[in-house]
């Protein structure tokens, strides 16, 4: 993914309205994204504890989308798999996000989930620029490329089912 200016993520969302995008928190650390290993830009509100932000491009545009997630539970113990990147998380660091839809069906309040690992940090885990825990990613025939272009069509999946 390239690197996109604040302005052109607040125009790319799809399932919230103008006002809610320029109300949404940016990460601050723009500048510092590894830009070249990411195939969405993912983020957490750090002022809402079940709020997070993904963005991506498209078919040469931006897809922002606004997710909701539920906050941790204590004593959370089993590995779930994210749907995205196929990486295990023990102990909540995989969430059932959910966005709401675009147009009519999102403000009639449907919505469409998918498991993602909670810190949205799937396209690292992928290219082993941030560790899973032992045992987190498997031994796959695929090569890394097969593996992101996989995420990748998992992730349109995804957003073809929000009506983006």
């Amino acid at each position: 993914m390239k690197a996109v200016t604040e302005q052109d993520i607040r125009r790319s969302f799809v399932n919230c309205s103008k006002g809610e995008a320029a109300r949404l928190p940016l990460p601050r650390d723009l500048d510092q994204r590894p830009w070249d290993d990411l195939d969405f830009l993912g983020w957490l509100d750090l002022s809402a504890p079940d709020r997070g932000y993904l963005v991506t491009e498209r078919e040469g545009a931006l897809i922002g989308v606004t997710l909701r997630y539920p906050a941790r539970r204590r004593g959370y113990l089993h590995r779930s798999m994210c749907s995205l990147c196929l990486t295990t998380h023990p102990g909540g660091g995989v969430s059932l996000m959910t966005a709401r839809k675009s147009g009519k069906a999102g403000r009639e309040g449907n919505s469409v989930g998918l498991y993602m690992c909670t810190d949205l940090a799937c396209s690292l885990y992928l290219r082993g620029k941030k560790a899973a825990a032992p045992g987190s990613r498997m031994e796959e025939s695929l090569t890394v490329e097969q593996q992101i272009e996989r995420t990748r069509a998992n992730l349109h999946a995804f957003l073809d089912q929000l009506g983006s």
